[in-house]
């Protein structure tokens, strides 16, 4: 059997968290509610009159799908490569998410997305220029040079 590559189940989770994200935040215009309603009531406003937080929600979901299933112009770039950069501009999609009641799950699925991409991180993945396809044996960086 192969290797499991981290990074490619990663994806594939934020890939889910970030639809789903997408679906609450369009619940979300509908049927407006904090998930930390029954604490306080501060954070109404983040939510009514003035959908704010609906649209930070669908813009960050927008923005996970564009950056995981990578767009033409994101593809094989240096911020796409990162999983730096995924593990910093993902934990702000997972608190926004986990902001508004219908996107406690996406939240989650972030979170569980984002343990995994650290997994692969720490143990020296690397994310493909092209997406979906595996590092070619022997490339550079593991060569000694003699």
């Amino acid at each position: 059997m192969g290797k499991l590559i981290k990074n490619h189940w990663a994806r594939l989770i934020i890939l889910t968290a970030a639809a789903y994200q997408i679906a609450a935040a369009l619940e979300a215009f509908f049927w407006p509610k904090i998930f930390w309603d029954f604490l306080t009531k501060n954070l109404d406003g983040a939510v009514k009159p003035i959908p704010a937080l609906q649209v930070i929600n669908l813009l960050l979901g927008l923005f996970g799908l564009a950056y995981e299933w990578p767009l033409s112009f994101i593809a094989g770039s240096a911020i796409h490569r990162s999983i730096e950069a995924r593990l910093i501009i993902f934990p702000l999609s997972a608190l926004s998410a986990l902001l508004i009641y219908q996107g406690t799950n996406a939240g989650l699925y972030y979170i569980i997305g984002m343990g995994v991409y650290f997994w692969a991180y720490s143990e020296g993945e690397i994310v493909c220029p092209e997406p979906w396809t595996l590092p070619k044996r022997g490339s550079s960086a593991r060569k000694n040079p003699v």
